[in-house]
């Protein structure tokens, strides 16, 4: 049923924009189709009841959000939504709607709507699309419930942080660990101080005293002294 009424709002939208293409109504159109395919949330508001001062603060909350609050003959809108595709959007266009444009991070400018409308609660939020994605009331005040962008850019850095904080402990400890295994073995007589130059060369001689000769193999020749013919007598 809900399905029957957007085709028929739709119908009616694109018959009434066609019927008076106004210079003024097509640069209202491109603005909203413009402004649709920029942001990255569209969140839709009504603001039946508010006064105008009410209005100015909701606007400058959302500002500081990193959203603009904008408000649009619903005719216009319609059009837009039913060119763009987003017919789920038709049926919350009634009435006073206020919308909400996010430039930046949809869940901080969900948290200042939700946030105002608990302060003010003649704002209503109504839905609305994130990317592709048609929102209804319910999963805006999820959306606000989502920390915010910063919130997990800072856990996510903390996150990565810890283990090279850890790591570089680590390391900073290997050289001091070794030097304190090395103390300790030398205290236990595991190792020696290292000889002197002067003491290595005196050692040379004495090695290669000691080293055995090798004796020939039974198929070589045996040495030139071996050879030589003993004296008669």
């Amino acid at each position: 049923m809900e399905h029957l009424v957007s085709l028929t709002a739709a119908f009616d939208v694109r018959r009434e924009m066609e019927r008076s293409p106004r210079p003024n109504k097509v640069a209202i159109v491109d603005e909203l189709k413009e402004r649709f395919d920029s942001s990255s949330a569209v969140l839709l508001t009504e603001y039946r009841g508010l006064k105008v001062s009410e209005l100015e603060t909701l606007r400058r909350r959302l500002r500081d959000s990193g959203g603009e609050y904008k408000i649009f003959k619903n005719t216009f809108v319609r059009f837009v939504a039913n060119d763009k595709g987003l017919t789920d959007l038709i049926p919350l266009l009634e009435g006073p709607v206020g919308i909400v444009f996010v430039d930046a991070d949809a869940a901080a400018v969900a948290k200042a709507i939700r946030e105002f409308s608990r302060e003010n609660p003649l704002l209503i939020i109504k839905g609305g699309v994130l990317g592709e994605n048609i929102l209804g009331a319910k999963e805006i005040t999820s959306l606000a419930e989502l920390p915010s962008r910063d919130v997990l850019l800072a856990k996510i850095a903390g996150g990565l942080a810890a283990p090279m904080q850890k790591f570089a402990g680590l390391l900073q400890a290997v050289p001091q660990s070794f030097a304190y295994a090395l103390s300790a073995l030398i205290a236990k007589g595991g190792a020696g101080e290292a000889p002197s130059a002067a003491q290595t060369e005196s050692q040379i001689p004495e090695v290669a005293a000691e080293a055995p000769v090798e004796e020939p193999d039974s198929g070589e020749a045996s040495s030139p002294e071996a050879e030589k013919p003993q004296a008669e007598g």
